[in-house]
């Protein structure tokens, strides 16, 4: 049997290669970098990887210059506006294609509540937050990408070096060439918009299907987001979120800064002058307590309970979770015959989960026939 020749000689060949036949890359081939090989050769032994694709794989990866200019924060930062925020995912383009969505996969979506206790319109909101549902996945080549923020953005450069890593983990398990994938500028893939780490952690092969595909339609997405959201705290039939106000020269800093991470109790809460707009709060449960500024406005202030949270796991911003719940609240009432005002859906407090939901247990999803839908591939 022979030997595998030394790293060395591989990256001496790939060189060469370059040389001869022209640039494979945008610009001078990763591989020539000592960071890089250092990195290969790091994740091969650790992960028990042949390093010899991985050196491939790399040196035809392009830089990307626009990646950076996406990932770097604005040199300006403009006034924090949540009703700008909010109409990017409110309005009747989300609202319509969810009610779609819905009518197509309603049994995969009761599965998932049923198994994960996560309801459908929750699953939906982020699809369409997301992608649109599956409209708006990114047409940015995965694996330049990660390899470009992982070696030429400092910033995060471990964040993006770690989902490189599970890229190539992950075209291992999935048999796939680490070029095939595509997604958004930092990484996030298909319909569901996962990183690499989080497909290998948290996704489900919901459709029985054999294989993880977040692609062709979103039934392995309905699943893996209902078990993203399960595995970060989420409790069938618990609140999510409610409206409040502040009683006359209640001062909101405090409570904002103790964090989005629900620790504040009722009695906190009521001491500092916080009160529902109706009804009375749940005394026995905490909450973070959620500012939603608009510039010319008034401050919206809600309570954030354990399920807010964990939609914050998702994306760690309170706009984004309120946006998914209010979307969610929309499609609901919609899909219920209700009338929804697109611009301005009305707040809900919480949703109950069906009985179904609560007494389910965990049970394998109804095999789908995959119809791949007709969607642009834009950048998000």
């Amino acid at each position: 049997m022979r030997s595998k020749p030394p790293s060395s000689l591989l990256r001496l060949g790939i060189v060469f290669l370059t040389l001869t036949f022209g640039p494979v890359c945008t610009r001078a081939d990763f591989t020539t970098r000592e960071d890089v090989t250092a990195f290969i050769e790091e994740i091969a032994a650790r992960n028990e990887l042949d390093p010899a694709p991985i050196y491939v794989a790399l040196s035809r990866a392009s830089y990307l210059p626009r990646v950076i200019e996406l990932i770097k924060p604005p040199t300006k930062r403009g006034a924090r506006s949540w009703k700008r925020y909010r109409s990017q995912f409110l309005g009747h383009t989300h609202i319509e294609a969810g009610l779609k969505a819905w009518t197509q996969y309603e049994s995969e979506l009761r599965q998932a509540e049923k198994q994960y206790g996560v309801p459908p319109e929750i699953v939906l909101a982020i699809l369409g937050v997301e992608t649109i549902y599956g409209r708006n996945t990114g047409s940015f080549e995965t694996l330049s990408a990660l390899a470009t923020l992982a070696f030429d953005y400092p910033p995060r450069a471990d964040l993006f070096r770690g989902e490189l890593e599970s890229l190539f983990l992950l075209a291992r398990d999935q048999k796939r060439d680490p070029a095939s994938y595509t997604g958004s500028y930092a990484g996030a893939i298909g319909w569901p918009q996962f990183l690499p780490s989080s497909i290998l952690r948290f996704a489900v092969d919901f459709d029985g299907s054999g294989k993880i595909d977040f692609d062709s339609d979103a039934v392995d997405a309905i699943g893996s987001i209902a078990n993203y959201l399960r595995e970060h705290g989420w409790a069938a039939g618990a609140p999510i979120a409610v409206r409040v106000r502040l009683t006359p020269g209640a001062d909101p800093v405090p409570l904002i800064e103790a964090g989005i991470e629900p620790r504040l109790s009722q009695t906190q809460l009521q001491e500092a002058g916080i009160r529902p707009l109706t009804g009375s709060l749940r005394p026995n449960d905490e909450a973070a307590f959620v500012d939603l500024e608009t510039p010319g406005a008034d401050t919206e202030y809600w309570l954030g309970y354990r399920n807010f949270y964990a939609i914050t796991r998702y994306n760690r911003s309170s706009f984004y979770a309120m946006a998914v719940f209010q979307l969610a609240d929309a499609l609901r009432t919609a899909h219920n015959g209700g009338s929804v005002d697109a611009a301005s859906p009305k707040p809900a407090t919480a949703r109950k989960a069906s009985p179904k939901a609560k007494a389910g247990k965990s049970s394998k999803a109804t095999p789908r026939k995959k119809q791949a839908p007709q969607r642009s591939r834009r950048t998000k």
